[in-house]
């Protein structure tokens, strides 16, 4: 594939594919498995013909089923992470290969290559307006990449790399501004201002490793859960906990760890999971839980909780939210009254949830993913089943819901090392 040529011949850690030519198809040494040697043919057997494709063992290739509509094959091992550009038709990924990649979902074709990790990149994600992309790895490092000029999508420059944690775990771009929040496994949450690189905060009041964390919607707080069970509440212009909630607070109970934090469109409460399947409903304000969601099964871990928005124009309403587990349940709760309104399934555990975004008419709408190697699109409001999207081969590890002129589309990251599109307009 041709991709664009770099304005910027400095930054190295920006790499291109050049064109594809006749002398590229050739075997190279390593890749040859087992010489055996020519003793003369053999009668086929009867079976011979009938021999499986690889990838299809246990008899996989008489199910399968492809219902994409592009792929992005670079990656040479399990793909963790998959982000969708907030206005454009592009994609961030980033996988075990210690690679990341900027690629277009309409082509399927490779746009950057995001080099400079040392292992793997566990987490990407698009800053507010799409201008700058960061990765996250098991190696600690953070990495930034902003676009160059005004005129296209297609040329990016490495900005700047940044240190601090041990082994990132998550990153969250502020919804408002070029500032970035990430979570470590060492216990520190860390806050830099971008494009300069700056260190804001580093927040050091856990004791076990920071598994989830969010800004509120508003931007103005930023909300953190541990593997030990705390919930602290952050003011960004301070490293001193506005509260902190642990396993002891009344109904709080997260003995198993934090697994999963959402806040609602309001930024009053946030809806917190947890490994042991426990979901809670704390006010923001006061610190205190105000609703016990019960339905996962126990001992299961909530993977992903989303706020969805109806659209219904009402002022104040407390709305909807969408927790999935490893139990393969989505729950879908009415927050006014804390009472399960429907229940969706898949056949294995729920590894992401994506609201669809209310700019398509369609808020109500969420798109799951699961290690049942499938994701669904779902009607939250009727929780029936739209459309089913099938091509992986592996569980499906990450996905992104995106939407480019009259398109939406759902991506997702695959264990089997590769990226999806499929059509999610409905």
């Amino acid at each position: 594939m041709a991709a664009p040529s770099q304005s910027n011949p400095d930054h190295e850690d920006v790499d291109r594919e050049g064109d594809i030519d006749e002398e590229d198809f050739f075997i190279e040494e390593d890749e040859v498995l087992e010489i055996v040697e020519d003793d003369g043919d053999h009668p086929m057997d009867e079976d011979d013909d009938n021999e499986e494709a690889p990838g299809t063992e246990n008899g996989d290739d008489a199910t399968y089923e492809d219902t994409s509509i592009q792929n992005f094959s670079s990656h040479k091992s399990s793909v963790f992470t998959v982000a969708a550009h907030p206005s454009q038709p592009l994609a961030a990924s980033g996988g075990e290969d210690d690679l990341g990649y900027i690629w277009n979902v309409l082509t399927g074709e490779e746009v950057v290559k995001l080099m400079g990790h040392t292992d793997s990149v566990s987490t990407v994600a698009w800053s507010f307006d799409g201008e700058m992309v960061s990765t996250g790895g098991m190696d600690g490092k953070v990495r930034i990449w902003r676009r160059v000029g005004k005129d296209d999508w297609t040329r990016w420059e490495f900005l700047t790399e940044l240190q601090g944690p041990d082994e990132v775990m998550w990153l969250r771009w502020h919804p408002k501004g070029t500032v970035l929040l990430a979570g470590s496994n060492d216990s520190t949450v860390w806050l830099w201002q971008l494009p300069s690189g700056n260190t804001m905060q580093v927040f050091a009041g856990h004791e076990a490793p920071v598994q989830a964390g969010i800004f509120t919607a508003d931007g103005k707080r930023v909300v953190t859960g541990d593997g030990s069970g705390t919930l602290i509440l952050w003011d960004p212009r301070s490293p001193t906990p506005v509260w902190k909630m642990t396993p002891l607070s009344a109904r709080f109970g997260m003995e198993g760890g934090i697994t999963a934090i959402t806040s609602n469109p309001s930024s009053t409460v946030v809806v917190v999971g947890g490994a042991e399947g426990e979901v809670r409903v704390v006010n923001l304000a006061k610190g205190e839980v105000v609703g016990v969601l019960e339905g996962h099964q126990q001992g299961e871990s909530v993977e992903a909780a989303e706020f969805v928005d109806w659209g219904t124009g009402t002022a104040g309403t407390a709305g909807f939210a969408v927790t999935g587990a490893t139990d393969g349940k989505i729950h879908v709760w009415d927050m006014s009254t804390y009472k399960l309104r429907a229940t969706l399934s898949h056949d294995d555990s729920i590894t992401s949830i994506n609201p669809h975004p209310l700019s398509t008419g369609k808020g109500n709408l969420v798109t799951s993913a699961s290690s049942d190697k499938t994701l669904k699109t779902w009607d939250t409001r009727t929780g029936d089943l739209l459309k089913e999207h099938k091509g992986h081969r592996g569980p499906v590890l990450g996905a992104s819901i995106g939407s480019f002129e009259d398109n939406v589309y759902a991506l997702s990251a695959g264990d089997d090392g590769a990226c999806l599109v499929f059509d999610a307009k409905l």
